[in-house]
């Protein structure tokens, strides 16, 4: 084996090497509870705030709506079994 193809193998690996280290840190970063929390708390605000920072009134009425459509429920079912 040559110089050149030593020299060749040993760059592929060390930029191997730098890939493998980026991927392992990127999934550190997302594997992290902080950060997965404040996707999460993006997500639901993004569902009931818009761009602009004003709420989204019809996904609030529709958890609302289904909020109290469910205490109506518990409630019917704990009369019938009384």
């Amino acid at each position: 084996m040559g110089d050149k193809q030593f020299s060749a193998i040993e760059q592929e690996m060390e930029a191997t090497r730098e890939r493998l280290a980026a991927t392992i840190d990127e999934l550190a970063y997302r594997a992290n509870p902080k950060t997965i929390a404040s996707r999460e708390v993006s997500a639901v605000k993004g569902f009931f705030v818009d761009a602009s920072g004003s709420p989204r009134a019809d996904n609030i009425a529709k958890v609302v709506g289904g909020v109290v459509g469910v205490i109506v429920v518990f409630k019917l079912i704990r009369k019938v079994v009384r």
